[in-house]
């Protein structure tokens, strides 16, 4: 290197970490703004279902890796149930109906924000991906998921008034924890041969793709039609209209929010920030 050369190296080199020092505060500050951005809120009038009623019992699937995707889904932070302050009353009335008959409701999923119905699109759309198959969808080709209506880009849980449930016989006995890799059996299987539930026989298990999940599907008799029918006919006394494609699917109506699809994650976090 010749004598010149450095001489004109030298002060590009100061020039170079004088905008470093420059730069360096502008690159951290926008770094922990990304950091520290605040989650979206929930409205005011969304509460904590246990805040209304704690008697309800609460097994929030998606929470869980015991679910079609077979892991945690996007934005279930805590296995809680939020839903509109309405519907949750409503629930609470349905559930003061059904405790004197020896029943408690027992929710699987309420709110649920759209990254989680992204996440079940992306999920669909990678044929690939069927580890949960044999519990969930035994009998449907992936590739008909969107076709069949059992995956959509929107779903009325994000709207805040939709709920799934069952119904639990008093006293409630402890659900067995899912093992992650156990052996699956198909939803539709008899109740002692499909996962065990603690809830009531309903004909199939809960998030079962299948037609015999259809709240009315005549094959459905005896002891399994009975508890189907208590639960609707009890939620439909209280405000709620069932979705005939799948018994445990119910929306409490007039919805507060029949057009906003929000996405704030499901946690105590979401309701109590809206305050």
């Amino acid at each position: 290197m010749t004598r010149s050369s450095s001489a004109v190296r030298g002060p590009l080199l100061a020039l170079a970490a004088l905008f470093a020092l420059l730069a360096a505060p502008a690159t951290a500050t926008a770094t922990a703004s990304v950091r520290t951005a605040p989650e979206p809120g929930a409205p005011a009038d969304f509460v904590s279902l246990s805040s209304v009623d704690p008697t309800i019992l609460q097994e929030i699937r998606y929470v869980t890796r015991h679910n079609f995707v077979g892991e945690r889904v996007d934005g279930y932070r805590q296995p809680v149930c939020l839903l509109t302050r309405p519907a949750a009353e409503a629930l609470h009335r349905a559930q003061l109906r059904l405790r004197p008959k020896g029943y408690t409701l027992k929710v699987y999923d309420c709110y649920r924000p759209q990254r989680a119905v992204d996440h079940f699109v992306r999920w669909a759309q990678d044929l690939d991906d069927q580890a949960m198959k044999g519990e969930f969808y035994p009998d449907v080709d992936k590739t008909r998921l969107f076709a069949d209506g059992y995956i959509a880009e929107k779903s009325g849980h994000s709207r805040g008034s939709t709920v799934d449930l069952t119904l639990v016989r008093l006293p409630a006995k402890p659900t067995p924890p899912y093992r992650p890799g156990q052996p699956l059996v198909p939803c539709h299987a008899p109740r002692d041969q499909r996962f065990p539930d603690n809830s009531v026989d309903m004909g199939t298990g809960f998030d079962c793709f299948d037609t015999l999940s259809h709240t009315l599907d005549p094959r459905v008799r005896g002891e399994q039609r009975a508890n189907r029918l208590l639960l609707k006919t009890t939620l439909e006394d209280t405000g709620f209209v069932n979705l005939a494609e799948e018994w445990w699917h119910y929306t409490y109506k007039p919805e507060p929010y029949p057009d906003t699809y929000f996405d704030f994650p499901v946690s105590t976090r979401s309701v109590a920030t809206a305050r």
